[in-house]
C-alpha cells in the first residue's frame, strides 16, 4: 500500500474539511496558536477560519509563519499531521494566503482542468 506521501493530494481550506474525511490532503494556513504540548496547532487559512493539526510527536522548532500540513482529515475535522513545511517568506515578499485561497477555489470549481486525482490502477 502506497504512503500518504505518495499518492496524490488534493489542496483544501478549512471549508473543505468536511469533504474529505479519512482522506490524504495538504493544506496551506498560518500557524496561530501551538498548543504548550508541542503536539498541536491551530492554522488559519485564506477566508480567515481556523483549523486544528495534530503531530505524532512534540514539535522540536519554533513553528510561526505559513506552514504546508500533509495529513488526513479526521472524523472531527482535524488534520492528523504527517509531515508539514514551513514556508520562508524571503525578501520581505510575504505569503498571500487569500490569494492562494482563490487559486484552490479556481482548481475545485473546474477539475476538469486541474486533474490531480489520479484513478488507481489494477
Amino acid at each position: 500500500m502506497a504512503g500518504i506521501l505518495d499518492v496524490p493530494k488534493p489542496r483544501i481550506n478549512c471549508s473543505m474539511l468536511s469533504q474529505f474525511i479519512s482522506r490524504a490532503i495538504c493544506f496551506v494556513g498560518r500557524v496561530e496558536k501551538v498548543h504548550p504540548t508541542g503536539k498541536m496547532f491551530t492554522v488559519m487559512d485564506g477566508e480567515g477560519k481556523t483549523a486544528t493539526v495534530e503531530l505524532n510527536e512534540p514539535l522540536e522548532e519554533e513553528l510561526s509563519g505559513i506552514v504546508e500540513v500533509i495529513g488526513m482529515v479526521s472524523n472531527k475535522g482535524e488534520i492528523m499531521a504527517s509531515t508539514y513545511n514551513l514556508l520562508r517568506e524571503d525578501k520581505g515578499i510575504p505569503f498571500d494566503l487569500e490569494l492562494y485561497n482563490e487559486a484552490l477555489k479556481v482548481i475545485h470549481d473546474f477539475p476538469q482542468h486541474y486533474p490531480f486525482q489520479v484513478a488507481a490502477s489494477g
